[in-house]
């Protein structure tokens, strides 16, 4: 196979920060060639590059051995590459077709022909095996797995020579990922390269063809043999240290520990019904089940984002007003949302801002907010995170998505929650950040906050909690110790629906 793309020594630097220090990437046609690295270690810097968003300051890029230089992204999508980036950046007022096409819609003498892109979006939506979404409408109204199958469409439209997926399988199920993986092949067998990003080491052996590593902005290794590759290896490359991917030991939760929330009869029609359960002081109680199947939706509505038809949500004794962010958040309620960016980050804004937005009564007297104390208390949870770069002055947006994970679990840190509700706490977050990620949920748990777990990843969910509900289509198909299930009995009760 032949190099489709080679990046030479590609550099960028930012403010402060040298993101990239001499990268090199070769692609070749019709192969999967996985990125690997620590949040932080330079990969969406690189794809940005890459797709035009960023321009570099130093290096070559080239296609087919020609140099090009591309001063926007649509310069890059003219020579036929595309990206499915991690935070989807579809426009959820418009259709699922407007989004597919959106840029270079069919048209004729300047008209539009609405009816030719819903047709042609109809036919990318069956050959991605996924026929039943409808192209009419709108994206807002999806599931995060519609909207990521909206946004592989899209790329797919525009017959992409190299395609950039970056965690393409986040927010996908295991039959999912499976559909996607038959789609990367489709892909791949007519001539088209992958470049795949992903965290989970064991999609690389399932997918990959050749795999590079990158750390602190450097390629440390590339043509790695995706599947000969020791796993050990991978992680000591992107790392600089052996990790071995265990959780934490679990700690007794004395039945005599007290219960922090109660939830009983919780209900939203189309969604979930008849969701009840309680979490003790220092339990942390996971939610497993596929998307679709209610587990954020219950965490938003306990939360009060959403408005339970029935049931109720108490808290140290005292019942939530449904539908009231406000009260839970008084009550010591708080939420790390499966979509950081749109859903809890200031992007804009400081680091510090986004830790102390839920605490400003404690930097505010007689009206005035006390900018130096808000830092300091800000830059001592962002010390003890390891959040990355140094510093609580840089916008959020400029960091990585691990990174920008653990601001968002700063601010309820500095908060001291009773109940912390945990949306797919490690998405898109790295073999080194994960492990610190779980010690932090069990030091927290320790400190007697009750946690409530969301994961697609099952042995993630059994790793950590104490004890699992398993929801099936809204309802929920067992409650029981973490110890007494395994994840194929998981999966078969998610898949079959039947309780144990």
């Amino acid at each position: 196979m032949s190099d489709l793309l080679t990046m030479t020594g590609i550099v960028k630097e930012f403010p402060g920060v040298r993101a990239l220090d001499g990268v090199d990437l070769d692609v070749r046609a019709g192969e999967v060639h996985c990125l690997l690295g620590q949040n932080g270690a330079g990969k969406s810097t690189l794809i940005r590059v890459l797709t035009g968003a960023h321009q570099p300051d130093a290096g070559t890029v080239r296609i087919n051995s020609e140099p090009v230089r591309f001063n926007s992204p649509t310069d890059a999508i003219q020579r036929g590459i595309a990206a499915i980036y991690q935070e989807l950046d579809l426009v959820p007022e418009l259709t699922v077709a407007e989004n597919i096409f959106l840029g270079h819609e069919p048209a004729r003498f300047g008209f539009s022909r609405r009816h030719e892109a819903t047709a042609r979006a109809r036919e990318i939506l069956r050959g991605l095996g996924h026929g039943e979404i409808p192209a009419h409408r709108t994206v807002g109204s999806l599931p995060a797995a519609g909207q990521q199958v909206v946004s592989m469409a899209r790329a797919l439209s525009r017959d992409a020579r190299l395609i950039v997926m970056d965690e393409p399988s986040a927010v996908l199920d295991p039959e999912e990922v499976a559909n996607l993986f038959r789609v990367i092949r489709d892909l791949t067998a007519r001539g088209v390269a992958v470049v795949y990003i992903s965290h989970r080491l064991e999609e690389i052996r399932q997918i990959g063809d050749r795999v590079t590593v990158l750390k602190d902005g450097a390629t440390v290794a590339t043509g790695l043999d995706a599947r000969k590759t020791p796993t050990r290896e991978l992680i000591r490359l992107m790392t600089g240290r052996s990790i071995e991917y265990v959780f934490p030991p679990r700690r007794e939760i004395l039945s005599t520990a007290p219960v922090v929330l109660e939830v009983a009869d919780l209900t939203r029609p189309g969604e979930f019904a008849g969701i009840g359960f309680t979490v003790r002081s220092g339990e942390i109680l996971g939610l497993a089940g596929l998307v679709g199947s209610g587990r954020s939706e219950v965490l938003e509505t306990v939360y009060g984002a959403r408005r339970a038809a029935g049931g109720s949500v108490t808290v140290d004794g005292v019942t939530l007003r449904p539908g009231r962010v406000q009260s839970a958040v008084k009550a010591g309620v708080g939420l790390a949302p499966e979509e950081r960016k749109s859903q809890a980050l200031l992007l804009d804004e400081a680091v510090y801002k986004n830790i102390t937005v839920s605490s400003m009564q404690r930097f505010a007297s007689g009206g005035f907010l006390y900018g130096r104390a808000e830092r300091e208390a800000a830059a001592e949870l962002s010390r003890s995170l390891d959040v990355r770069p140094a510093g609580v002055d840089h916008p959020v947006r400029n960091l990585s998505g691990g990174n920008q994970q653990k601001v968002v679990l700063a601010r309820w840190l500095l908060r001291d929650c009773r109940v912390l509700l945990l949306d797919e706490p490690t998405r898109g977050v790295d073999v080194g950040a994960r492990s610190e990620i779980y010690a932090l949920i069990h030091k927290l748990a320790a400190n007697g906050v009750a946690i409530v777990l969301v994961s697609s990843e099952v042995e993630e969910v059994l790793g950590l909690a104490d004890r699992v509900v398993v929801l099936r289509e809204g309802r929920a198909v067992y409650s029981g110790p973490a110890q007494d299930i395994d994840e194929h009995q998981v999966l078969d009760l998610v898949m079959e629906g039947s309780a144990l």
